[in-house]
Order: structure tokens, then sequence, then C-alpha cells
């Protein structure tokens, strides 16, 4: 399929017949395969969705038990199911006829603003917490063999992960307050830039800072961490001996396969 090909923003961005793999099946000649094509895609698409309200749903209700969200998130049925956190997600969706608008384009550039840094803050955090964790359990007098599961590239991968998302978050202010011609821009056009491309940050510096300063919660020394409550029983000693006779009865192709995977 060349790249000019009239059909490819023929129906719009929002026209599943415009997709390339339909276009190329059409061009094969193939009768059938497009309308299976499109309703493969379709089923993706509702598995994306079920996924996201699955987990957007959990993560709402999660927040309100801790007392980072509104209570009435936190309401469950007897069936396990969070249904306001259900609903609340849900509404979320209705977004989508934004598509049928004349601002589609600046409805999704501000939603990809609001959630494109959220992997690199999620990350930045786990990388962070694992390392902040790894000094406590050393400062409280425990050693790695206590730990039933442990990180492959260990602390010195988290400081790696943890350094990388922080450059990431560097560069991509540095893309956001000064793009490529920025000077033709003016004041207007460079704040929007710079909010399109960086808007999460501030965001979520101001949801932390607040809440700290809201609920008066105090910045945990590594030795002062609780690291006892909501850990499970395990006999451990056990479990890594039963784990270590298992590794040592691998071959060597799955061995090497486990250190980087």
């Amino acid at each position: 399929m060349p790249y000019n090909d009239p059909r490819l923003l023929a129906g719009g961005n929002a026209d599943t017949a415009t997709s390339p793999f339909v276009i190329s099946i059409k061009n094969a000649g193939i009768d059938v395969l497009p309308s299976v094509m499109n309703v493969v895609i379709l089923i993706s698409v509702l598995s994306v969705g079920n996924s996201s309200i699955f987990g957007s749903s959990r993560t709402l209700a999660a927040l309100a038990d801790q007392g980072q969200a509104p209570k009435f998130l936190g309401y469950v049925d007897r069936k396990g199911r969070p249904l306001v956190a259900i609903g609340v997600a849900s509404v979320i969706g209705f977004v989508a006829y934004a598509a049928d608008s004349g601002a589609q384009g600046t409805v999704l550039d501000w939603m990809l603003a609001l959630s494109g840094l959220s992997s690199i803050f999620t990350w930045g955090s786990i990388c962070l917490a694992h390392i902040r964790f790894r000094r406590a359990w050393k400062l409280q007098g425990h050693n790695l063999d206590e730990l039933a599961f442990r990180s492959q590239p260990g602390v010195i991968g988290s400081w790696i992960g943890f350094l990388f998302n922080c450059l990431i978050l560097i560069v991509q202010f540095w893309v956001g307050a000064w793009p490529v011609g920025y000077k033709e821009q003016g004041p207007a056009g460079q704040a929007d830039s710079f909010f399109l491309a960086y808007l999460a940050a501030p965001i979520v510096i101001i949801f932390f800072i607040g809440y700290k300063f809201w609920f008066r919660t105090p910045f945990m020394r590594c030795k002062d961490m609780d690291l006892q409550t909501g850990t499970r029983e395990l006999n451990l000693p056990e479990l890594i001996a039963e784990e270590r006779a298992e590794r040592a009865a691998w071959p060597k192709w799955k061995r090497a396969y486990k250190v980087v995977c």
C-alpha cells in the first residue's frame, strides 16, 4: 500500500475502514477478510476498555480505603465489586463522543498531556521505593536471604531506572519549555506548548505536596519504616530452600534465560 493512498484519511480519524491493514487486504482482493479484521480490531478495543475499567476502578477503591480519595469510592458490594468506582471510571468513557465534534484533536492532546508522563512517575516511584526498601531492610538488621523474591538487577538496576526516568523528565521539560521554533509561537503559544508536554508533572507535584500538608504525613526515614505490617506468614527458609533446589536442577540455557527475564 503506498503512503499516499487517498483512502488512508478519506473516512476521517475515527473510521475503522481507514486501517492500513484493511486497505492492504482490499488491495489483495480478499473480500471477507477486511470485515474479519475490523471485528478483531473492535474486540481488541473492547478488551482494552474492559481491562482499563477494571484496573482504574480498583485503583480508585484502594485509594479511598487508604484515605487518599473520597470515601464513597471505596464502596464494595456483597460480590466484591467497587460499584461507585466502576461508575466513575465508566463515565470517563463518554469523552469518546468528542470524536464526533470538531474539537477531538484538542481533547486528545490535553488527555495525552494529563496521562503522558504518568508511566514515568509510576516507574520512577517504583524504582525509588525499591531503593529505599532495600536500604531500610539492611538498616533494620535483615539480610537478603530473608526475602522470598528479589529483583534480578538488584538496587543497581533500580538506581539506573530511577536516574533514566529523571533524565526523561528533564528532557521533556526542555522540549516543552523551548520547542523548535518557540520564538515564533509567542507567549500564549509557548504556554500551550509547555503544558501540552508537561502538564502531568505540576499536577503530580501539587497533589503530592497538598496531601503532605493536608494530612501532615512525615517523610519516613529508612530506619523507621514499618516492614512487617501486611506481610504474609510464610516459612521463608523452606520456600527459599525449595527454590534453590529447583534452580539447581535447571539446564544451563534456562539459568541464562532467568538472569535477564
